[in-house]
This record gives C-alpha cells, structure tokens and sequence, in this order.
C-alpha cells in the first residue's frame, strides 16, 4: 500500500551549499509526523520542497502514489496538500471572514466572465463559498471575530486562522511550520488539543516543524530530525528523546 506521502532521496543544494540531503520521509494517512533539528537544519527548505516552492535538485516527492516534486504550487494545493509559515502571513488589512474567503476562493470554479459580469451563477457560488468559511469558523472557534480585523486577534488565534484558512483549501496533507512559535504555555497546550481536533474533524494527516518539545513530543507518532540538512534519526518520540546523536546535536541532555 502506498503511503499518502513519501520522500525519496530528496535533495536541495544552493550552489554549494547542500540544505537537505536524501531525505527520506515515508507518511501514512491519519498519521502527525514531526520534523525536528536546530536552525538552519533544512526543516522549512524541505516544506519549501514538498509544496511547490523550490524544485529539488534531485529526488521524488510522491503524495497519493503521484510524482509532484517540481510542480507548481498552486497544482499541489489543488491535489490537497496546505502548510502554514513559521511567521504568520495573514491579510493584515482583510477581516478574519475574508482571510479565509481569499483561501477557499480557488475552489469555486468561476471563470473570469463570471466574475467580471456578476452573472447568477458567480453569485451563487460566492454565497456558497462565504457560507462554507463562517462555517469552518464556527468549527474552529473563532466565528465571534469572523468580521474583525485579522491582526486584531490574539496572537494565538492568529494562528488559528492562519490554519483555518490552510483548511480553506480542503487539504489531505496539511503542514505546521512552527505553529507554537510565540506562544505562552497556555496557548501551546490549547495548540496541542486543537493539532488533535482538527485531524480527527478534518480527517487530516500532519507534517509538523516545531521547535517547542513540550508540543511535538506531545502530539507526534513518529519524528525525523536533521542536521545540517541531514536525517540522522528517526522513530518514536521516546526513541528520539534518548537518542544520543539527538540529545548530543538538538535536545541536549536536560530533555533526557
């Protein structure tokens, strides 16, 4: 049986420099899988990889037994693959309602005549698609602030909608880059319950970089570390916390 996604020996090489090497991810459906490793290890490079934005140097990417690696981002999102950013890129001047309109808007399936001329069919589809988004908030919680200013939010339910409008696009795959950066302890074990409701609600699997251990030991099945672009563990999260080449390049030995 194929795995939702796979990575074979993927490759990323700037001039000289080589970011990631050989990776080899191998993910089930349903499953939340960690990407862990200092700064600088190639964790966002090779999200960077997986959603269409940088073209490998060398190595395949196959999501549902299909090749994307060298895609377009925008086919890749189409085939159900969404991530979010280590920093948080919300339409600072849109409210949150129409930040997760501008992420479903892809799926109406108008063409421009449609929506030059307003006709019928235009406006149904943008009635469907603004009642779809009030109701993805409401099953995140945040349909009290749906007609506010998205940067008006609390920092943790920025990035709350910043997922909400990844989920906008209807993905199988979605991919967290550090969704607990910035966050205080209460925010990230309420970000702990919420990675585990929206897998079970969305029927998701998940991909996540995070640097806060308290959330990826407490979330993840399985982990990858890297170091300088390179896997040098991989397994369970007790496996990894006592990993010495972990603890000896990442952890350190306070997380034993």
């Amino acid at each position: 049986m194929a795995y939702l996604l796979e990575t074979k020996q993927l490759t990323m090489k700037f001039g000289g420099l080589t970011a990631v090497s050989d990776l080899n991810i191998e993910i089930d459906q349903g499953q939340i899988i960690g990407l862990i490793g200092p700064n600088g290890a190639g964790k966002t490079t090779a999200f960077n990889m997986i959603t269409g934005v940088y073209k490998p140097s060398s190595g395949q990417i196959l999501f549902k037994g299909h090749h994307i690696d060298g895609m377009k981002p925008h086919r890749i999102t189409a085939m159900g693959i969404a991530r979010t950013f280590q920093n948080i890129r919300l339409f600072k001047e849109m409210t949150v309602l129409e930040n997760v309109l501008v992420a479903h808007h892809f799926r109406m399936g108008t063409n421009l005549i449609e929506s030059v001329m307003k006709l019928p069919s235009y406006t149904k589809k943008e009635q469907e698609s603004r009642e779809l988004a009030l109701s993805l908030l409401e099953r995140l919680s945040l349909a009290d602030q749906a007609y506010e200013r998205s940067t008006s939010l609390p920092y943790g339910k920025q990035r709350r909608l910043e997922i909400a409008r990844a989920l906008a696009t209807g993905p199988t795959l979605l991919l967290l880059d550090e969704p607990a950066a910035g966050m205080n302890p209460q925010e990230s074990r309420d970000l702990m319950d919420f990675i585990f409701k929206i897998r079970e609600d969305f029927k998701l699997t998940i991909l996540l970089i995070e640097h806060h251990m308290q959330v990826v030991m407490g979330v993840c099945e399985r982990m990858y570390v890297l170091d300088y672009g390179v896997t040098i563990a991989h397994g369970s999260p007790e496996h990894i916390r006592k990993n010495p080449k972990v603890i000896e390049a990442y952890l350190g030995a306070d997380a034993c």
